[in-house]
């Protein structure tokens, strides 16, 4: 494989990745989390760090963030309460 034709490819495959429906709910997902680590760092007046806010998120919002994206769902749960 030529290197034009290597770089033509990874370029594809990137393009690829971007469409998907899974790098999309993903970039949606880490994009509520850093609005969590917001709130919450500005709620105890220091920065909660990427971690924790990840933990405190995914056992309290994710779920319900989850099935609130899910069509067809029913569900009018919130993200946030």
């Amino acid at each position: 494989m030529s290197s034009s034709s290597h770089i033509e490819s990874d370029k594809s495959s990137r393009e690829f990745v971007k469409q998907s429906s899974l790098y999309q709910e993903f970039l949606a997902e880490r994009e509520e989390i850093l609005r969590h680590k917001w709130i919450e760092s500005e709620r105890l007046g220091y920065d909660i760090g990427f971690e924790r806010a990840l933990l405190d998120w995914i056992r309290k919002h994710r779920e319900s963030w989850r099935a609130s994206r899910r069509p067809s769902s029913g569900n009018t749960a919130t993200p946030y309460k």
